[in-house]
């Protein structure tokens, strides 16, 4: 039974170990480096003087001095200065340019970065083209023959919270049309609307002769990231259609086009995503993640909207550009939201996925329950391990049982061994036999600690994926992100451990490392402690793990230890209760008692 009993620690061990293979080794986890360069500060306002009249009006004269492709839309010819603009509300700052009427800083102010909120518009060596448009299709983007517009727009302020950007433009058929861009952002919303207005003016009855305009997103969504190891930082990128959402497959050498017209695409990240719902009728999704400089990876969105035949476009879109968690999400879901949307589906991305989804939500449920009653996530994790154990109790008194009925039957299992050595089919009849007869099965035992492994994977992929545990701090100067590796020293930048790849000297991997080999002392019984198999699984398995688990979120290893250190508490506890049943039972066999005829005799009780 020892054979069985180690094979089985084993097979359970190398399951864990399999998955933080995949996790630690073949994505080792980045080294966190704050980045260098500074915020991308808002810019005070600069008032260009420049009237917004009502009825605008296309100069007749034009040149064409811009330096653009043949052939190709050009700005009517006027001087507007460039000029920055600044969008505050109760949760954003959102920093546009007139040049292009794009967003060029796009900051969270309830989150943060370090120490400044949260940057969504990541730009590299260029210029951000966050919602810039391009007069032409995906194909003509994606060969290069057109670029996004980057002339001075007039910039009308409609009022605090909503810019309009125009522009007067020909075609190279000179077809005259007016350009609009109207933003309007909503207090204490992330989502905001985007209208794009195309209108001929002027004695021209010609239509669009360009075949589409495209807006696109780019180069990448924030926060700041060293590099994507889809531990700390992934992206993702999602339609949504047929109330089903689906994952696209984008790399960094070849685009994907969407071949249907979803409800809504994503790009989304580990904590937050942009979510774009075009209200059109006509039109095509796009992503890409070719690289861009100065960016470790790049992911854009393009939607490409036919204009062929038009000679008015009127286009509405949402965008949501903020965290991806339930309560900011489910507002469009229950219509409870100043855009009126409803059935949205955009819950489905921050919605946990996978067979153990379900323990997942539980335990989350029950997290979140516990943070409301004492708001530490950290104290809360420690109530949630307590919870856990108080329910795995009934089970771990079994195996404890168990383990008590295996030492009664060793020397019996031994004689067996020695019996049967040389016909192997007997001794395993036999040992089921003996099982029988002594109330003993073999898999009580190891139940407790096998069914332990879901709920481990449960809370990695909750404490790794929360978003409430991003920032959530357990331990003042020390424990500051739960859903981080803590440290207690940090090496300089780019420096780390020859071999190890470690960037900081972290304190609770020791100390798991000390509660497991703890753990392991109390536990083990006392054939164990004198099996050289059992001592070097009880001192190698937590070194193991101590390198697994360096760097991960400290959530998880919080759980960890806590579940050791209560572990052990249980065993204790267990232990004295056994150790009186087994003194009970043995006061009882060697109880004398009356036979027939008068003699006195040892009463021989039945253990089953």
């Amino acid at each position: 039974m020892e054979k069985k009993t180690i094979l089985a620690i084993v097979l359970s061990m190398a399951v864990m170990i399999g998955f933080f293979m995949i996790q630690a080794i073949l994505n080792p986890p980045p080294e966190y480096i704050p980045l260098e360069a500074e915020p991308q500060g808002v810019r005070p306002i600069e008032s260009s003087g420049i009237p917004a009249p009502e009825d605008i009006q296309i100069p007749d004269t034009y040149h064409q001095e811009q330096d653009t492709a043949a052939g190709s839309l050009q700005a009517i010819d006027e001087i507007i200065p460039h000029q920055n603009i600044i969008i505050e509300t109760d949760i954003l700052i959102v920093e546009l340019t007139n040049a292009g009427g794009n967003i060029v800083s796009y900051q969270l102010k309830d989150h943060l970065d370090s120490d400044r909120p949260v940057e969504m518009i990541l730009t590299g060596d260029n210029n951000a083209q966050a919602f810039a448009v391009a007069f032409g299709n995906t194909d003509d983007i994606l060969a290069g023959r057109i670029q996004p517009e980057t002339s001075n727009f007039h910039i009308r302020q409609i009022s605090s919270t909503v810019v309009e950007f125009y522009r007067n433009f020909i075609s190279p058929a000179g077809v005259e049309f007016i350009f609009t861009k109207r933003y309007d952002f909503r207090p204490g919303e992330y989502m905001f609307e985007l209208r794009i207005s195309l209108n001929t003016t002027g004695t021209t009855s010609q239509a669009f002769d360009f075949p589409a305009y495209t807006l696109m997103f780019g180069p990448q969504i924030g926060p700041g990231f060293v590099r994507l190891d889809n531990r700390y930082e992934y992206r993702r990128y999602q339609v949504f259609s047929g109330n089903r959402m689906r994952n696209e497959r984008v790399n960094d050498r070849v685009p994907t086009i969407v071949d249907t017209m979803p409800g809504w695409a994503a790009i989304e990240g580990k904590y937050f995503a942009l979510i774009a719902i075009p209200n059109v009728n006509q039109y095509e999704i796009a992503f890409a993640a070719s690289p861009e400089p100065g960016l470790p990876a790049a992911s854009r969105m393009m939607i490409s909207r036919p204009t062929a035949g038009s000679f008015r476009v009127d286009d509405v879109y949402q965008f949501y550009l903020g965290p991806k968690n339930q309560e900011n999400l489910n507002i469009y879901e229950r219509g409870d939201n100043s855009f009126r949307l409803r059935d949205t589906g955009l819950y489905n991305i921050a919605e946990t996925t996978g067979f153990l989804a379900p323990l997942e939500n539980i335990l989350k449920w029950f997290l979140v329950l516990f943070h409301r009653i004492i708001p530490n996530y950290g104290i809360a994790i420690i109530l949630l391990t307590l919870l856990v154990k108080i329910v795995m109790f009934p089970l771990t008194r079994k195996s404890s049982e168990a383990q008590l009925r295996m030492q009664a039957l060793s020397p019996k299992i031994k004689e067996l061994q020695e019996k049967y050595k040389d016909n192997k089919q007997k001794l395993n009849l036999e040992m089921a036999e003996l099982y029988k007869k002594g109330g003993y099965n073999p898999i009580s035992g190891c139940l407790p600690m096998l069914l332990q492994f879901p709920i481990f994977f449960a809370m990695f992929n909750l404490f790794n994926n929360h978003f409430d545990l991003r920032g959530a701090e357990f331990i003042p100067f020390w424990i500051t992100d739960l859903s981080r590796p803590e440290f207690i020293y940090e090496f300089a930048e780019g420096v780390t451990l020859p071999l190890l790849g470690w960037t900081a000297i972290r304190l609770l991997p020791f100390i798991y490392v000390g509660s497991q080999l703890l753990y392991g002392k109390v536990t083990q019984t006392p054939e164990q402690q004198g099996n050289k198999n059992m001592k070097l699984m009880m001192y190698a398995l937590p070194v193991v793990f101590f390198f697994i688990l360096y760097d991960m979120p400290s959530g998880l290893l919080v759980y960890w230890i806590m579940s050791n250190i209560l572990t052990m508490v249980q065993q204790v506890i267990i232990n004295k209760f056994m150790a009186k049943k087994k003194a009970a039972q043995a006061a009882l066999e060697s109880t004398p008692v009356i036979a027939p005829g008068g003699s006195r005799k040892k009463k021989k009780i039945n253990r089953n």
